[in-house]
C-alpha cells in the first residue's frame, strides 16, 4: 500500500462511476491530492473547453491525467495549446488507466490532477 496520507485516492472504478476515498461518484470528476470536485463541468469529452482548462489550471496542477472513458481519445487541440502554455502537461487514456496513473502519481507527491469521464456500459456512447 501506498502511502499517501489524507490525499484523495482512487480505490476503484466501474462502468459509470468511481469510487474516491470510499464514496461512489458519478459524473465528469475531477480529483487531485487536496481537491475533488464531482459531477464537475462537461459530460463529454467533445464538450470541453479552453474556459475548461482555464478552470483546472486555476487549481494549479504540474500534470492533467484525462480519463476518456473505455477509450482513448484525445480533447481539442485548443484544450492541449493552453494546458502546454501554462506549462503542464495532458495525458490522454482510457479512465481505467487515468485512474491507475493518479493514483501511482501522488504516491509520489506529484500535484497530479485526473479529469475523469465516466466509462459507458455496453451499447452506450463515452
Amino acid at each position: 500500500m501506498e502511502n499517501t496520507g489524507d490525499a484523495n485516492r482512487i480505490h476503484s472504478y466501474d462502468d459509470g462511476f468511481v469510487v474516491i476515498n470510499g464514496e461512489r461518484y458519478e459524473g465528469t470528476t475531477v480529483v487531485m491530492p487536496g481537491t475533488l470536485r464531482p459531477g464537475w463541468g462537461p459530460l463529454s469529452l467533445a464538450e470541453l473547453t479552453t474556459a475548461h482548462a482555464d478552470e483546472l489550471l486555476a487549481l494549479d496542477p504540474e500534470l492533467i491525467v484525462l480519463g476518456t472513458g473505455a477509450l482513448q481519445r484525445f480533447p481539442a487541440r485548443e484544450f492541449m495549446v493552453r494546458s502546454m502554455e501554462a506549462g503542464v502537461g495532458v495525458e490522454a487514456m482510457t479512465t481505467a488507466a487515468a485512474c491507475r496513473t493518479y493514483n501511482v502519481l501522488i504516491a509520489e507527491q506529484r500535484r497530479a490532477l485526473a479529469l475523469l469521464f465516466m466509462i459507458e456500459g455496453p451499447g452506450t456512447a463515452d
